[in-house]
């Protein structure tokens, strides 16, 4: 199943979808088993930093072979694809979608990128998303206006032909210094607007309850990044301290542990079941 129609058998349960991305073997074993025990699918995201570390086809081919081993249903994507190039070498690999992230661009500039992308992605048959409104990055004022507006998303989506919509409501990249509020009256209002599939970016810190209604309101895929770095990277410092074991096979699970119990819980609120 295309990831597209993934998107729409989701939507019409009014579900959600994890979209997690992963950094080395670890991190993934540790998505992959979480997805596994709870017998729902997946969205394995790569940025151009994970594409870098890890080599793209080594990337991409891990991310497939180690789903077909724990026989998860899954996807693999480009996260904040920032270039033509970058898109056009992970279609040519395989990518089952690709992000191209034109937001910061002028509207028009943003539209101009996207379409060119959502051309080349029909030959391949790759599901598209792209990006509109501030959502802070990493580094980014977290204060600063930008939300998206629902006229400018429906004008940007009849304009590019784009499968799916991130959409600034509230949220923002890496953690947060205080509780975010997200706007679930503007995601009514844009999944009315719209027929793109709608993606909440900056997943990781959102509160449960709020993640629920971001669902219930239309948001179909939520990314989580931030958190599966740091339940790794933060038990990894923890173990080394009182640990002198130099066999990383014995030291690594422990972290990996730590990434299935975080993702095991996510996915059970993107799946939304009191919809059912």
């Amino acid at each position: 199943m295309k990831l597209q129609e993934k998107f729409i058998e989701l939507r019409s349960k009014r579900q959600g979808i994890l979209a997690t991305n992963f950094y080395n073997f670890e991190t993934l074993e540790g998505v992959l088993c979480a997805a596994k025990a709870k017998e729902q699918p997946i969205i394995l995201q790569l940025t151009r930093s994970s594409i870098e570390y890890m080599g793209l086809p080594v990337a991409f081919n891990l991310a497939k072979s180690m789903m077909t081993y724990h026989g998860v249903e899954g996807w693999v994507h480009l996260d904040h694809g920032d270039t033509y190039e970058l898109v056009a070498q992970c279609l040519d690999v395989g990518f089952d979608s690709v992000m191209i992230d034109a937001s910061e661009k002028p509207f028009k500039e943003n539209i101009a990128i996207t379409s060119k992308v959502v051309k080349l992605a029909e030959s391949y048959g790759a599901n598209v998303e792209a990006e509109l409104g501030y959502i802070a990055k990493l580094g980014q004022d977290k204060e600063k206006g930008g939300f998206t507006q629902p006229e400018e998303a429906s004008d940007f989506v009849n304009a590019t032909g784009v499968n799916a919509l991130a959409i600034a409501i509230g949220a923002a990249h890496g953690f947060y210094d205080k509780e975010p509020k997200l706007d679930l009256n503007r995601i009514t209002e844009i999944a009315k607007a719209t027929s793109a599939t709608l993606v909440l970016h900056g997943g990781s810190g959102v509160p449960a309850k709020s993640l629920i209604q971001a669902v219930d309101r239309g948001i179909c895929k939520i990314n989580l990044a931030t958190e599966i770095k740091n339940a790794f990277m933060q038990t990894l410092k923890t173990k080394l301290r009182t640990n002198e074991e130099i066999d990383l096979r014995k030291v690594f699970p422990v972290a990996t542990n730590q990434v299935v119990e975080l993702v095991m819980d996510k996915l059970e609120i993107v799946k939304n079941e009191k919809q059912q």
